[in-house]
């Protein structure tokens, strides 16, 4: 707390104000008494004494007239009641109205007898120890015929000055007490009028800095306080819209935040974690006992905090690829370090987003499987058609026989070929934004679609000797599809199914009803596919032992039919699963939504 407050300082300042100035009044009343009451008695006494001059003037002429000055000074003391006192050249005293002169002490060195010596009159205040008391002297010289004879002195008691001096002098301090007095209640009065305003001031400002923004001053006094009170309720008026805006805004960043699809975590200039999102806590697992640890220990990655080093050093963004493993599992994130800087030259932190690319990554792997792989499926056949040009070119052609072989052979390549790019041409068909717009999906009733597929393939399962059986339900099973790409989708499992099937083989085609979804089972008893494989055999071309495949198909697969067939399915909103035992056969199950009139 302050050592002197306000009202303590007015009063303090009232009080020494007015003793100062009551003092310096006083003094000056005291002095001004004391002179003038001096200076008038010095007059009087100077009169006295130019008086007795003149009555002694002529005792003074004669050593007879000399003998009878003592006389004289005596009655004339007691006439007057003053101290008179005639004085020779040399000091000796010849005359004194109150002792007698002849047990006197030389004079010479008395200073009001030195200045009457040198013609001029003395005055002089000294203590009397004969009678105790202050006493004014007064000297003039004596002269006869313009030469000094002598010195008469006439002297008064200062006791009636002095009483008078302390009479007054006691009066002006009991009026300096009493003004003091009532000018300690009157400061007080003033001071707590004053300072009572600043403590409503003072009292309020300390409530807007412990944080309640609602209190106001509430004073009229209609001056500078006044003024002062209102700009307090402004300020805080402003401070409050301040910190509400401010608040809006944290709110805002916070809610953005937490709910961005990025992870976000702050970092200070250690490396180490102060601040994650949602997302990054959901990504990274962090707890919130991890916050205050070292990136490493959270992330698990040294290549980020190596650029976070960097990123304060330098302080300067930087955009990375950071590749980790999360419970298992490779992620890919575009990582972004901004550094956060506490002024021009002080970098404090590091703000760190995580875009997940891994998607993207593996879009592009994929991108870049695909492209390889179609150049590998294309090139296969365009090198056996080339081949087989080139020798026929070279005199093949001279043998029938040969001939005939070589060109079956490129036919064969070339529906090879045919069949990839057509394959292809649905794909990039499938993936075209606009074109799955312009499909819509409608109630499809599956018996007489999955009919007219049978009967479109039958004469592929009559050459192979395999017997088709298809199983429907006594009522009608109709599901929300498009019908064209529902087709392609049973054409290229029975298909495969055929294909792949041993000749005299069997093949079952059975779909019904379960709860809400209509249920396809297309099975074949054929070889098999390996456990290793089943992940994986909806892949872009990817195809089970390449080499058996095409020593049972001259002219092989694509790899891409079931690709296409997954990828249709999740356009219609399904799932397809595969069950498969070497061989035993395989099994392809598919889940499709019913329409809103089978639900019903």
């Amino acid at each position: 707390m302050f050592k002197w407050k306000i009202r303590t300082r007015l009063i303090t300042a009232f009080l020494v104000l007015i003793l100062v100035t009551l003092s310096l009044i006083g003094s000056y009343v005291l002095w001004y008494f004391h002179r003038h009451n001096i200076d008038s008695l010095s007059a009087n006494l100077l009169t006295s004494a130019q008086i007795t001059e003149q009555l002694l003037e002529q005792y003074m002429q004669n050593p007879k007239g000399k003998a009878e000055i003592d006389t004289i000074i005596k009655e004339l003391g007691i006439t007057t009641g003053l101290r008179a006192t005639v004085i020779a050249i040399d000091g000796t005293v010849l005359a004194d109205s109150w002792e007698n002169p002849a047990t006197m002490e030389n004079h010479s060195s008395r200073p009001e007898i030195t200045a009457a010596l040198a013609g001029e009159s003395g005055t002089a205040v000294r203590y009397s120890t004969t009678l105790n008391e202050n006493m004014l002297y007064v000297s003039v010289p004596l002269r006869q015929a313009g030469e000094t004879i002598g010195i008469i002195r006439v002297a008064s008691t200062l006791s009636k000055v002095e009483a008078g001096f302390t009479k007054i002098r006691s009066a002006l301090l009991v009026a300096i007490f009493l003004t003091s007095l009532l000018a300690f209640f009157l400061s007080l009065r003033l001071a707590r009028y004053y300072t009572a305003p600043l403590e409503t001031i003072t009292a309020t400002a300390r409530e807007i800095a412990d944080g309640n923004l609602n209190e106001r001053v509430h004073i009229r006094t209609g001056d500078e306080l006044e003024l002062l009170a209102h700009t307090l309720n402004k300020l805080a008026a402003n401070l409050d819209d301040k910190i509400r805006e401010m608040a809006e805004e944290a709110g805002k960043m916070s809610l953005i935040l937490e709910h961005m699809d990025n992870a976000v975590i702050l970092l200070d200039r250690y490396g180490r974690v102060t601040t994650a999102n949602r997302m990054a806590r959901d990504v990274f697992g962090i707890l919130p006992s991890m916050l205050g640890k070292h990136n490493i220990h959270v992330i698990g990655n040294s290549l980020l905090d190596r650029n976070v080093h960097e990123t304060i050093e330098q302080a300067k963004t930087r955009l990375i690829d950071l590749k980790i493993t999360i419970q298992g599992t490779r992620r890919v994130f575009q990582v972004f370090l901004a550094p956060i800087a506490a002024s021009a030259s002080d970098i404090s932190g590091v703000l760190t987003v995580f875009h997940d690319i891994t998607v993207l990554q593996e879009i592009q792997d994929r991108q870049a499987d695909f492209v390889a792989n179609a150049s590998h499926e294309l090139a296969t056949p365009l090198t056996a058609i080339k081949g087989f040009t080139e020798t026929l070119l070279d005199g093949a052609l001279a043998d029938p026989e040969a001939s005939a072989k070589f060109v079956n052979i490129i036919h064969t390549e070339a529906e090879r070929m045919h069949r990839l790019v057509k394959d292809l041409l649905q794909l990039a068909k499938l993936n075209s934004q606009e074109y799955r717009q312009q499909i819509t999906l409608e109630p499809t009733p599956l018996a007489p679609l999955i009919a007219a597929v049978v009967q479109d393939l039958s004469p592929q399962s009559r050459q192979k000797k395999i017997s088709l059986t298809l199983e429907s339900p006594p009522d009608p099973v109709v599901v929300k599809a498009n019908p064209d790409w529902l087709k392609q989708v049973l054409v290229n499992l029975i298909d495969n199914g055929i294909k792949y099937s041993p000749e005299g083989g069997r093949l079952l085609l059975k779909f019904w009803q379960e709860n809400n979804d209509a249920v396809i089972l297309v099975k074949d008893w054929g070889a098999g596919i390996p456990a290793k494989d089943l992940p994986l055999i909806f892949e872009r071309f990817y195809r089970v032992d390449r080499a058996r495949t095409r020593s049972t198909d001259s002219a092989g697969g694509t790899g891409l039919g079931l690709a296409i067939v997954k990828f249709i399915i999740d356009m219609l909103g399904g799932s397809i699963s595969v069950q498969s035992d070497i061989n035993s056969g395989t099994a392809f199950t598919i889940h499709l939504p019913l329409a809103a009139t089978s639900q019903k």
